[in-house]
């Protein structure tokens, strides 16, 4: 170390010790005094504050029984619904899939489930996100499967182009800000 640095840092050691010296002094005579309010901190952004789902009512109890049909935490079916559909029952891709998790028909065949009823399109898109999660075993590599196909996940070692990379890091930021959630 340098000279100067040295100096600097016994003089700041010295200012730190006087400063605890006297600040446990003034303690014992500042004990009658009202103490300072303090302000609570904010709550992160874009997080859940009450605990609660964003799901909607009519779309609740699918949510729930797909979750715990798959084991998969509720708030993650939420937030692929939210990047999906926004809660859209009737929302359709260009590529045909359908309803509030975007499955395709095909896909929902493969599993004995309609994709055209709420409930059993919810519950066709979480064991479809299962049976990714269990091919690939890490989420971001499910997500990414689920949004552009397994097929062009397995062409591309991954996310197969911005447009996947984009959808996955916007399902794990809403996923992260709905932790919890019930």
């Amino acid at each position: 170390m340098g000279p100067r640095l040295l100096i600097l840092l016994a003089v700041a050691c010295t200012a730190c010790s006087g400063a605890v010296a006297a600040g446990a002094h003034s303690k014992a005579a500042t004990a009658a005094v009202t103490p300072v309010p303090r302000i609570p901190a904010l709550p992160a952004r874009n997080t859940l504050s009450l605990g609660r789902c964003p799901i909607p009512g009519r779309f609740r109890s699918a949510f729930v029984r797909a979750a715990r049909d798959t084991g998969f935490q509720l708030s993650m079916l939420v937030a692929v619904a939210e990047v999906e559909s926004r809660f859209k029952p009737d929302a359709r891709s260009q590529a045909d899939a359908r309803g509030l998790l975007q499955v395709l028909p095909s896909t929902g065949k493969s599993l004995n489930l309609s994709v055209d009823t709420p409930a059993t399109n919810v519950l066709a898109g979480a064991r479809y996100l299962k049976i990714l999660l269990d091919r690939y075993s890490r989420t971001d590599l499910a997500l990414a499967a689920y949004n552009a196909g397994p097929t062009a996940v397995d062409r591309a070692g991954g996310a197969p182009g911005p447009e996947t990379f984009s959808y996955v890091a916007n399902v794990q930021a809403r996923w992260a800000a709905l932790k919890g959630c019930s």
